[in-house]
């Protein structure tokens, strides 16, 4: 799994130029971003990557409860440790935090679904995380009802979805749901919602297991669909990539064809280019760089497939394996940046290899201090806490054993992107 590695690795370098260019390089940002939105490639490959890996992780173990352990010791442990420096700096007054939304958006923080419950992410690159927490719900809905195996199918639906709504124009505000029925209230209900959801999910009993899985599942698409801080197609757009990740590993390991997961590809890639060329903002050049970001995307992660059982360069895998910490720690440290020397600075060229320099060595510390601790933590919990049985696995046997224990290294959620946010004038 080495070319999975590499390719979180591309990802996480290009995510961090897209965030360092407003800092450091803002000129050559203005004439590349319409041509090329830096982020939505960085941000497209990681979900390829993480559609690719999840639902096999899940199958592999068979047991909802192992899932969820899983991914709370993957992806909190640096959570926590980030969001508390980024608090940290903004009371030092070396760096400006953003939006915090007082005890509910904390709240709407640790659901990771901040930025569907009309809450802006502390961190620039939060907002990821909600899709991936989105994914997941519909990844665990799909499980208990013993229709995992049809990614491609769900693939193709959420790409048509988006098609059409493109097509009908449309156009729901920012957090629509939120501004009907109020933030507190909605954060309130979804966070109750989810804690019901992932409960009974992890249940031994089939009944509240497939109950579990169906609430959560219907609070995602509903949040996607309704409540998002992007157009409703791009939501869905984003839910079809991952999809079709999973669709390309089944037909890797003979549950399914080559052919169906090219068909898949196929209807997707059509789908996404129609919805950002009929629907997009408005502006021509715009769009322009977002079509080409996602082809490059999807290119990229066909090459990477192609080229798997080719010797993948190890500083690659090494940074694929830092790519969660790189991903979340760059913001902090650019905005500590910001706070003291400020943007625009006339050596600005020159400060990013230093920015490279603080930034990779920093990562390298987390990860082996917070990440693989963690991950230990995690699996020693799941060994001793033994199978539930809370999955359709004997029912519908699990995956084919194809994670091997690198692919377990970083897993997706561990994304990062940069998304126009709308409504607080940058780059997400």
């Amino acid at each position: 799994m080495d070319w999975l590695d590499a390719l979180r690795g591309i990802a996480a370098l290009v995510v961090v130029f897209e965030h360092s260019s407003y800092s450091y390089l803002a000129e050559l940002r203005r004439e590349l971003v319409p041509e090329f939105n830096t982020g939505r490639y960085g941000v497209l490959v990681f979900f390829l990557v993480s559609g690719y890996i999840i639902p096999a992780s899940l199958e592999r173990r068979g047991d909802v409860r192992a899932f969820w352990i899983g991914r709370v010791f993957r992806i909190y442990p640096l959570w926590a440790v980030v969001v508390a420096a980024a608090l940290a700096a903004d009371l030092a007054g070396l760096a400006q935090a953003r939006g915090q939304g007082g005890a509910a958006g904390f709240v709407a923080h640790l659901t990771l679904l901040q930025e569907l419950l009309g809450t802006p992410s502390l961190l620039i690159v939060l907002w990821t995380l909600s899709y991936e927490m989105a994914f997941y719900l519909v990844v665990v809905a799909l499980f208990a009802v013993r229709q995992h195996r049809r990614s491609g199918a769900v693939a193709v639906t959420f790409a048509c979805l988006a098609a059409v709504s493109a097509a009908v124009g449309l156009a729901l505000p920012v957090s629509a749901l939120s501004g009907a029925v109020g933030t507190v209230p909605l954060i309130a209900l979804a966070s109750v919602a989810l804690v019901v959801a992932i409960g009974c999910g992890c249940a031994g009993s089939p009944v509240p297991r497939v109950f579990g899985g169906v609430l959560g599942g219907v609070l995602a698409l509903v949040l996607v669909a309704s409540n998002g801080t992007v157009p409703v197609w791009e939501g869905l757009v984003v839910l079809a990539v991952m999809f079709l990740g999973t669709a390309v590993h089944r037909a890797e390991n003979g549950q399914s064809t080559w052919r169906y997961a090219a068909c898949t590809a196929v209807v997707v890639v059509a789908c996404a280019v129609g919805s950002a060329y009929w629907h997009g903002d408005g502006a021509h050049s715009t769009r322009r760089g977002w079509i080409l970001a996602f082809l490059l995307a999807v290119l990229t992660f066909g090459i990477g497939l192609a080229a798997r059982r080719l010797r993948t360069p190890r500083w690659l895998v090494g940074l694929g394996t830092i790519s969660y910490s790189v991903y979340l720690l760059h913001p902090v440290l650019l905005a500590v940046s910001d706070g003291t020397i400020g943007r625009g600075h006339p050596h600005g060229p020159l400060l990013v290899p230093a920015f490279y320099a603080v930034l990779l060595p920093l990562c390298v510390l987390t990860h082996r201090w917070v990440e693989a601790p963690a991950r230990g933590w995690g699996r020693e919990l799941v060994r001793r806490g033994g199978a539930t049985g809370s999955g359709p696995a004997r029912a519908a046997p699990a995956a084919a054993p194809v994670a091997r224990p690198r692919c377990e290294r970083a897993p997706v959620a561990e994304l990062d992107g940069a998304e126009p946010q709308r409504g607080h004038g940058e780059t997400r």
